[in-house]
């Protein structure tokens, strides 16, 4: 990052180097274009399997009836959908993306699941969260910490906003444990993606750019030694799917 003379500082946009005031548009463009077929994507991508690493997200979550829950990156809703059947009617979920295109899509599901009592939808940016201090029990962000300018800002928002005893679980793409696993993985992201993405949205180029910003994102140890400087205690992590994605939990003491 470059921050001498008149040089803009920059930060990764994939594998480019953009100006950091730059990003957030950037990756607003990505998700403005994948919107409509996202859910799609993610099964096709994962050939479903994303399912189970949000399961695994649920069920480590420890969220019960009357809890109030942030799922931040929601996107189209997959976790705030379950969150919104745990914490029932005395709970509340708030479904929180950046993206508005993203934000209506998961509205517009919500709604057709019947699902709107305890749920309320927040345009928010993951650095400066728009709660008190100490306001929710759990938070999680799937899948959405890689496409963050800063981390380490976002980190410490949702640290802030988490109630003591309150967790906080990431879910996101990591670093593969198995040599053999590593190979195929980049194989794969790097031809089959871009294929799908052309084939089913006619947009090679997003998926590119999310196949890149996996590459770019901090390892699990790194990601572990963010959270606790962040502020967050008894931080841990579960590789799923030979490391393909790793689940990290902390908790606020």
């Amino acid at each position: 990052m470059s921050d001498s003379g008149n040089e803009k500082q920059t930060t990764h946009f994939g594998y480019q180097q953009v100006a950091v005031d730059e990003k957030a548009g950037k990756v607003a463009e990505v998700f403005h274009s994948v919107a409509a077929k996202y859910d799609l994507m993610n099964d096709l991508m994962s050939m479903g399997i994303h399912r189970l690493w949000k399961r695994m997200t649920i069920e480590m979550s420890g969220v019960r009836q009357g809890h109030q829950v942030l799922d931040i990156a929601g996107g189209t809703g997959d976790l705030t959908l379950k969150f919104s059947r745990l914490v029932g009617k005395e709970g509340r979920v708030v479904l929180a993306d950046i993206n508005d295109s993203m934000l209506k899509v998961g509205r517009d599901k919500l709604l057709d699941k019947g699902c709107s009592g305890n749920v309320e939808f927040v345009q928010a940016n993951a650095e400066c969260l728009p709660f008190p201090d100490n306001t929710f029990d759990c938070i999680t962000i799937a899948f959405g910490l890689r496409n963050v300018t800063d981390k380490d800002m976002a980190l410490r928002s949702m640290a802030r906003i988490l109630k003591p005893g309150g967790r906080l679980l990431v879910l996101e793409f990591s670093k593969p444990t198995n040599p053999v696993m590593s190979k195929i993985y980049d194989t794969y992201s790097f031809t089959a993606l871009p294929f799908m993405g052309k084939l089913v949205t006619n947009d090679s180029e997003s998926y590119r750019y999310l196949a890149e910003s996996i590459r770019m994102h901090p390892d699990q140890e790194t990601l572990k030694g963010m959270m606790e400087a962040a502020g967050l205690s008894r931080v841990e992590y579960h590789n799923m799917t030979s490391g393909v994605v790793a689940l990290h939990r902390g908790i606020k003491l």
